[in-house]
């Protein structure tokens, strides 16, 4: 019972990290604007990105990641949190970043965050892979909502052959559902490739 209610104290302070609006506060308190004005009209660092420029920006995605990092890492390496319990941690703050209650449970679409947890699970395995894998499909499919799906396929291929551990994969299973409902707007559109270098050696083959 005491291991079941400290699980549960951690997945709730995950799912409060998560959930912290901490772009859309940014957006108020140095921009005097609310992003979701912005872009794709998310609460989400990109949106900081697109209305006050590189260097806000990147505090926001850095912000968002660690609302992530922070919790993931203290239950994985402090908190001794494992099994469907470390799964949830995971998933929490993914969830309360997309689900946002401070927000009237409009989110943003979890990227910067997701990366956060992939980290706090994972050290430097997750976030590099993912981070190249989407780095290289942004590069290749017009529609960003593809690129993630794609990204999100490469980070599985690589879990299953590194014969990854069972958490992995179910917290990638729950990252990747939650990435295909905040990204449904974009996913009914065709999967079309940039006219690019890597666009135009793709469309050839």
């Amino acid at each position: 019972m005491t291991s079941l209610f400290a699980d549960l104290l951690w997945i709730t302070f995950a799912f409060l990290c998560g959930s912290l609006p901490l772009s859309y506060w940014i957006g108020r308190v140095f921009l005097h604007t609310d992003i979701r004005q912005y872009g794709d009209g998310n609460p989400g660092a990109a949106n900081v990105f697109a209305a006050g420029g590189r260097w806000l920006g990147g505090v926001a995605i850095l912000a968002d990641g660690c609302k992530g990092l922070i919790p993931v890492a203290l239950a994985n390496f402090q908190g001794g949190v494992e099994g469907w319990a470390l799964v949830a941690v995971c998933l929490a703050p993914i969830l309360g970043h997309a689900y946002s209650p401070f927000l009237r449970f409009q989110g943003g679409k979890a990227l910067a965050v997701s990366f956060g947890v992939w980290t706090g699970l994972t050290t430097w395995q997750g976030p590099v892979v993912l981070g190249l894998a989407f780095a290289v499909w942004l590069l290749v499919l017009k529609v960003e909502g593809w690129a993630v799906v794609a990204g999100m396929v490469t980070l599985l291929a690589f879990l299953l052959f590194t014969a990854a551990p069972w958490t992995w994969l179910a917290v990638w299973s729950g990252n990747f559902l939650i990435f295909i409902l905040r990204h449904k707007t974009d996913l009914r559109r065709r999967p079309d490739l940039r006219a690019g270098v890597l666009g135009r050696f793709f469309s050839n083959n």
